[in-house]
């Protein structure tokens, strides 16, 4: 069937379910619309039989839904109305949420309900919007449109109205920032960290600091520190903490609040943020342990853990958006070093819920003095880590993807031995989309992994792939079928499960002459060289596509005749 997906921003939702269609043999295109005449246009020019909203912001037009299905898919249960679902069931604590895929009709959200599926809210921390939607919203709605679009294929369904509902309608309206304000003073850090995460990644908590208005990104509690409620306390790895009623909160991210008309602000780690506006305080830094104490579980925040059990080590990060910034990437390889100096035999790299990697960090290279040079850097840094993944001969590395990845983060994943990822997972093994040739030994891993055939296609395509296909084409090796919170146990177990084995020592063995037979045919530092010397053109090229894109991106502006390749993507079914 021929299916268009109609969405605002191509989000990872929009992603998931144009890989999962793809997958089951439709033809899918994809358009972006910010407004009804898009939408309109999007139709005119593809004339599909079924259109799918996956996120839209804007009305489909009457001419539109009235003469064709267009289904709507809406992050609420059966009943729900709004803008603001997520916003609204992470504020009020439910336990429960779900997705309903509605067809287009006069009233926002009012129309018969063709398909539905519901989930457990996970309560412990508190979920945090972004995640909660590129996890369990994800995974309900591919549900609920599979099932939708197969009764529409088969013809004879008949949608259910909404006035037939048993569950009472409610409409709620946007969750403003005066619903999401702080009282430093009487908030406990459980209240703290929860609207702070209502609101992550967007549009963030509006609140004053050190006498500016800034947009709060993300929230961890921290249990030992104390101070004057609201004060700034410490610094860690880029975040900041601050003093609540009862405690303290790290705080990752910041976004300055621009005056009209001006350009969206950058949303960087905070006290980069805060020394970009002169206003960074001196504050002591904490750093967390990489490993605890009594080698369990961390009671701390920090964006990078490691923990063993027995012979496995488990080296866990995770940075908001899946962006590694120079920093990011030293410190993890520091980290990674560190994890490759115990006697463990099986190193895993991820196993978080949420994003593994997207790459390199756009928002601080588009920050800095000058881009080019931090463009420089941070790939530098990526390709220093990646190495040190690729180079390990003394035990099996396993990359364990919770959440999506793209770009140098695939790459990051495709250095180790086997590569393990959540049957929810979407892939972007591609750069040109932000124009850019790419690093991090991908010519070397990408064909290694699916073949030169392949991987010449995925980066000339660009188009995101599933966790199935992904298996499929060998880009992965094992697919953990199971919801992001059991993802994390179930990358142990299959690790315990997998160091004792013989084979495994075997493998471990030949590593080191596998890697002397590589070198002796093509050192990795070849690959390295001829990658970086294409990316250096690239960043010194003050014309070059990928600084516009970059802009583009980062500032939330719609990029000028500069795209090497279209948003809109008209995607054949997979063959692969």
């Amino acid at each position: 069937m021929h299916i268009l997906l109609v969405a605002s921003a191509y989000n990872s939702l929009t992603q998931r379910l144009h890989a999962e269609l793809r997958d089951r043999g439709h033809r899918v295109a994809v358009e972006t619309a910010g407004s009804g005449d898009g939408v309109r246009d999007a139709v005119l020019a593809h004339d599909p039989e079924l259109v799918v909203a996956p996120m839209l912001k804007t009305a489909i037009p009457r001419d539109v839904w009235s003469v064709r299905t267009c289904l709507i898919v809406h992050p609420g249960p059966p009943g729900d109305r709004g803008p603001s679902s997520l916003d609204w069931a992470i504020h009020e604590r439910a336990t429960r949420w779900g997705v309903t895929v509605l067809q287009a009709d006069e009233e926002m959200d009012a129309g018969d309900i063709w398909a539905t599926a519901d989930f457990a809210v996970p309560a412990a921390p508190p979920a945090a919007k972004s995640d909660l939607y590129r996890g369990e919203v994800a995974d309900a709605a591919l549900t609920a449109v599979l099932l939708a679009v197969e009764r529409f294929a088969a013809g004879g369904h008949t949608p259910v109205p909404q006035t037939t509902l048993r569950e009472a309608v409610r409409v709620r309206p946007y969750f403003r920032q005066e619903l999401r304000g702080i009282s430093w003073a009487n908030d406990t850090t459980g209240t703290v960290v929860r609207t702070l995460r209502a609101a992550a990644s967007q549009p963030g908590v509006r609140d004053e600091l050190l006498g500016a208005e800034w947009f709060l990104h993300g929230g961890h509690p921290e249990y030992g520190l104390r101070g004057r409620p609201g004060e700034l306390l410490a610094t860690r790895a880029g975040a900041i903490c601050r003093a609540t009623a009862d405690g303290a909160v790290w705080i990752p991210e910041l976004r300055p609040r621009q005056g009209p008309g001006m350009p969206t602000g950058l949303k960087l780690p905070a006290t980069r943020a805060l020394a970009l506006a002169g206003t960074l305080p001196r504050l002591p830094e904490h750093p967390a342990p990489l490993l605890a104490a009594d080698g369990g579980p961390h009671r701390t925040w920090s964006d990078i853990h490691y923990r063993e059990e027995g012979p496995v080590g488990f080296l866990s990060f995770s940075f908001p958006g899946g962006a590694m910034s120079t920093d990011h990437c030293r410190r993890l390889l520091d980290a990674y070093r560190t994890a490759c100096s115990r006697p463990t035999s099986v190193l895993v790299l991820g196993g978080a819920r949420d994003f593994f990697s997207n790459g390199i960090h756009l928002h601080v290279i588009e920050a800095s003095d000058d881009p080019a040079a931090e463009s420089w850097a941070n790939i530098n840094a990526m390709d220093d880590l990646v190495e040190a993944v690729l180079t390990t001969n003394d035990r099996l590395v396993v990359a364990a993807l919770g959440g999506n990845a793209a770009a140098g983060g695939v790459m990051l994943a495709l250095a180790a031995d086997e590569v393990w990822c959540r049957s929810g997972a979407v892939l972007n093994p591609h750069y040109r989309l932000m124009g850019l040739y790419g690093s991090e030994y991908w010519t070397y891993s990408l064909p290694r992994r699916v073949g030169a055939e392949t991987a010449e296609r995925l980066t000339r395509q660009a188009q995101p792939i599933s966790a199935a296909s992904a298996l499929r084409i060998g880009l992965v090796d094992r697919v953990i079928d199971c919801g992001p919170e059991q993802f994390g146990a179930e990358a142990r177990g299959l690790a315990a499960r997998l160091a004792p084995f013989p084979a495994t020592q075997s493998r471990i063995a030949a590593k080191k002459a596998q890697g002397e037979l590589r070198e002796a045919a093509r050192p990795l530092a070849a690959y390295r060289e001829e990658e970086l010397a294409r990316m250096l053109r690239t960043f010194r090229d003050p014309h070059a596509p990928y600084h516009a894109l970059r802009r583009a991106f980062t500032r939330k502006e719609q990029p000028s005749g500069t795209s090497p390749g279209p948003r809109a993507v008209a995607g054949e079914p997979a063959a692969c």
